[in-house]
């Protein structure tokens, strides 16, 4: 599939939804904000999509990011992160959502399994999302993260140069 058509509107995202229901395929979410892509993310994108059959990826909008990570994020457009995400092979679809939490994302998708990387907890991820995911009977898998790789630990690293 193009670049351009893994990036999908929400009218576009339920009919891609619908798609894999049809086909009885597994649908793997996961969400978050891929400011600055880097190795540790990339391998943990590759084992989410080891959980099922096709891998949705969303996307905090920018108004999002800088809520969650303060004045200077994110360093990138949502736009472009969208796009360097749906570059990858192993991203089946991505979509870049406008509300602060992924509650909304996750209702509309209703996904079989929801990945978050090791950093969380399932006492750490947002209550208010795994209320909902637990609702809707969705699998919730953590992920390990690749030590040393990080946004935050690549930042700091730019910051000393």
């Amino acid at each position: 599939m193009a670049l351009a058509k893994k990036i999908l509107s929400a009218p576009d995202l339920a009919r891609w939804r619908d798609g894999l229901r049809q086909a009885g395929k597994k649908l793997v979410v996961t969400n978050g904000c891929f400011d600055l892509l880097h190795l540790g993310h990339v391998m943990y994108l590759e084992q989410a999509s080891r959980q099922g059959d096709a891998l949705l990826v969303g996307v905090t909008n920018d108004a999002g990011v800088r809520a969650l990570k303060g004045a200077g994020r994110p360093l990138n457009t949502a736009a472009d992160r969208a796009a360097v995400l749906a570059a990858l092979q192993s991203v089946d679809a991505v979509h870049v959502f406008p509300e602060l939490d992924a509650r909304a994302f996750l209702k509309s998708v209703k996904p079989d399994v929801y990945v978050k990387g090791g950093d969380y907890t399932l006492e750490t991820i947002n209550q208010d999302e795994r209320r909902l995911l637990g609702e809707l009977g969705v699998k919730i898998v953590l992920l390990p993260v690749v030590p040393g790789k990080s946004t935050s630990a690549l930042l700091e690293k730019i910051h000393r140069l």
